[in-house]
């Protein structure tokens, strides 16, 4: 959990005194803008205002939202003060939430205000759902030319409440000009009704599937959890397959039967496709959700019903945190160990570690979901400020299964081909017996580098300093960091030499030529973010090789967790060695995690599976682990390298990256930073030096990096620190405190 001394708040956000503000008296306003302080405006005649309010005000030529913070932390003249424009008619953000924003803003060194926008973040939600014009037959209807299709709506409407005028047309199985025709006659009359229901309300009383002892015993800890309404984290651990998904599916009951709200967070959205659907079957209709592939109408339509409380149960991605709940009860985090918590842009946090700090604002606990927890998480636990739950069997008696270490330097595979002999004959065998393959490459694309075989020039982003990824199937070649895409040359760019540019290593669009020349009549899949980019795409994935309809999976990440395919039992893992190397602390903790995770895809029902993993270093200490599932020896070993270094989790980092669109400009901000550096002997400063990807969408950067002890309040350095040399307008500085990224 992060360290509470970051959090008392600044003087200007201290706790309120006043409750509420009447009319002529002055309040202080939250916007959701990079502002640190509440601006101060008069409350109008005919209006009283509560802490937490959400108000509408003007701001310079416009009108936005915000929320009354408290009392005003200005002088200001009062010719200049304006007034409060208006309350918005939903209910208002509760202390807990308030406090909350305060707390992610002190830890995460960001402006309170920039916070405030992700709670604040669909402004149309705040205005009242649009009446809706309905039909309904007239008492004394005036004679008029019937026709088929009229009777046909008359049919619809007799004896029932009055319904809009597409609902009428659809069910009667008539055009829009019917029904308004029979308006006109007069035979139809028009009425306003409310919107209907957003979502229905989840049945708690559904039953689920019968539970194994191990599993009832960790359910019904969480849900004794969840019935001690009070602040609480617990960790469900199990291996892929133990079932964790239901046993915690036990504490949304709990949670439910209290008439509480709950938030479910998943690292990606489109893991949210078998979740959604087993959620659907468990208690009769789907939660809410919250992710970027929505809407805006749907947007605007779930956030309003989670701010009424009308939305019980929401499922989302990280941002889904700072919905403005006001009734919550259990907060979920599934695969908490996941990379994709971490928010790298604007205000920069790790939504696993906010999400413990807002269960604590609200009193309520919070469970942390994984096969394979994070260092952090297991060091919480062996301190005692966790309570553990493991499910250490896979559910209905599967076992895990076998994993083979296939070392690439005595198998002779051809240098253009990607499967060793092993593994190919392992999927002769599987495909033979009519069960499914899946093959992991965690990278996308045909090629993660082209060159130049006559001078050696790399085709490079215009903008990054980073490799143009080929993406043979559109045709391009594509930038992953700024979204840069380029037609593929004929020639070279550097010396014209024509067919000399050359694809280097594979991507999972190159392993699937490769698979087709193999195995023809295998009917193959790519399953990566380039082709499953949202819920409906993975749930067309999912129905596919549910029903059978695919034979081989060749995918990254995406579908390394979370995924239940009970014919799947052959995983092969074409380069474990990837992500291995580099500078970043967690790599080789993160490796395992995924690694373990897509293992545990193979043989989660009643036939066996095999892991077969490709490597070129057998002797890591990773791979090693794997083999032998010694899951607890590798996180003792990782747990004695970090403590030996004072890395995280038994030190602090603090990331600080200035970057401008002028190299010199940022150079010179970054050495006025690096005069006024904390000279402290529990704090070292590391910089400044080119970040890993120096130029990134245009932007030069520079990266400094702050380790200190545990115990040191390391963001009140940061904040001093920055405000003795602030930089000018064109540079820009992000803070990213518990840094996962080093580029």
């Amino acid at each position: 959990m992060p360290d509470s001394r970051a959090t008392k708040p600044t003087p200007d956000l201290a706790e309120e005194i006043v409750d509420s503000f009447s009319a002529g008296a002055l309040a202080g306003v939250l916007l959701p803008m990079p502002f640190g302080v509440p601006f101060t405006y008069r409350v109008p005649e005919g209006l009283t205002v509560t802490v937490g309010d959400i108000v509408a005000v003007p701001f310079g030529s416009r009108e936005v939202a915000g929320v009354v913070w408290g009392a005003p932390v200005d002088d200001i003249d009062a010719a200049k003060i304006k007034e409060v424009a208006s309350r918005y008619d939903v209910p208002p953000l509760t202390p807990a939430m308030r406090g909350f924003v305060n707390w992610v803003a002190a830890y995460n060194v960001a402006q309170v205000g920039s916070v405030l926008k992700m709670v604040l973040s669909m402004p149309d939600a705040l205005l009242p759902p649009k009446p809706i014009t309905a039909y309904a037959l007239t008492p004394s209807p005036p004679d008029f030319r019937e026709t088929p299709a009229r009777r046909r709506v008359l049919e619809v409407l007799a004896g029932g409440p009055p319904r809009p005028a597409a609902e009428i047309a659809r069910e009667a199985g008539v055009g829009p000009s019917v029904v308004k025709g029979l308006a006109e006659a007069g035979v139809l009359g028009q009425v306003t009704i409310a919107a209907p229901k957003a979502y229905d309300w989840p049945d708690p009383s559904a039953e689920g599937p019968r539970l194994s002892t191990e599993q009832a015993a960790a359910a019904d800890d969480l849900c004794r959890s969840v019935d001690a309404a009070t602040f609480s984290v617990d960790v469900l651990e199990g291996i892929p397959g133990a079932g964790k998904t239901e046993v915690y599916l036990e504490a949304i009951v709990a949670a439910l039967r209290d008439h509480k709200q709950v938030l479910v967070l998943l690292p990606e959205i489109a893991l949210s496709a078998q979740w959604l659907d087993r959620f659907r079957e468990r208690f009769g209709c789907r939660p809410a959700e919250w992710h970027s592939d929505l809407t805006q109408a749907q947007r605007r339509t779930n956030w309003r019903a989670v701010a009424t409380g009308e939305a019980r149960v929401v499922v989302g991605a990280r941002s889904a945190l700072f919905l403005p709940f006001p009734d919550l009860g259990l907060i979920v985090i599934d695969e908490e160990h996941d990379g994709s918590y971490k928010q790298e842009d604007g205000v920069v946090y790790n939504a696993r570690d906010m999400a413990i700090v807002r269960a604590r604002e609200e009193q309520i606990p919070v469970v942390l979901v994984s096969a394979t927890p994070s260092l952090e998480t297991v060091e919480n636990v062996n301190q005692g400020k966790y309570s553990h739950h493991n499910l250490p069997d896979r559910h209905a008696g599967a076992e895990f299964p076998e994993v083979t270490v296939i070392d690439m330097r005595a198998e002779g595979t051809d240098s253009s081909h990607w499967l060793s002999p092993r593994l190919t004959e392992a999927i002769k065998e599987t495909l033979a017996a009519k069960e499914q393959v899946l093959l992991f490459l965690n990278r996308r694309g045909y090629a993660p580098l082209t060159l130049c075989r006559a001078c050696g020039h790399r085709l490079q982003c215009p903008n990054c300093t980073a490799w143009l990824v080929e993406h043979r199937l559109t045709g391009q070649l594509q930038c992953h960091h700024c979204g840069y895409s380029a037609r593929l040359p004929k020639a070279c760019p550097n010396c014209e030499a024509e067919g000399k540019l050359t694809a280097c290593g594979p991507g999972v669009e190159r392993l699937a030529e490769e698979v087709a020349a193999e195995f023809p009549d295998a009917r193959t899949v790519i399953a990566a973010s380039d082709t499953v980019y949202g819920p409906k795409q993975a749930a067309d994935l999912v129905r596919r090789i549910e029903e059978r309809e695919v034979d081989l999976v060749i995918g990254t990440q995406i579908v390394a967790k979370g995924y239940h395919f009970p014919h799947l039992t052959l995983v092969g893992v074409i380069d474990a060695d990837l992500g291995l190397s580099g500078g970043d602390l967690r790599a080789a903790e993160r490796t395992f995690q995924l690694l373990y995770q897509v293992a545990g895809r193979a043989g989660r029902a009643q036939h066996p599976g095999r892991v077969f993993v490709q490597t070129y270093m057998p002797e890591h200490p990773v791979i090693a682990a794997l083999a032998a599932r010694d899951r607890d020896g590798f996180l003792a070993a990782e747990a004695r390298d970090r403590r030996a270094a004072r890395m995280p989790p038994f030190g602090r980092l603090v990331g600080i990256v200035l970057s401008s669109t002028d190299p010199n400009l940022v150079d010179r901000a970054a050495n006025a930073l690096r005069r006024v550096a904390p000279h402290d002997d529990r704090i070292q400063v590391l910089g400044p030096a080119p970040a890993p990807i120096a130029l990134l969408r245009g932007r030069h950067r520079r990266r400094f990096l702050v380790k200190a002890a545990r115990d040191v309040n390391v963001q009140a350095s940061v904040r001093k620190w920055l405000a003795q040399a602030i930089p000018p307008n064109k540079v820009r500085v992000q803070v990213d405190v518990d840094p996962y990224s080093f580029l």
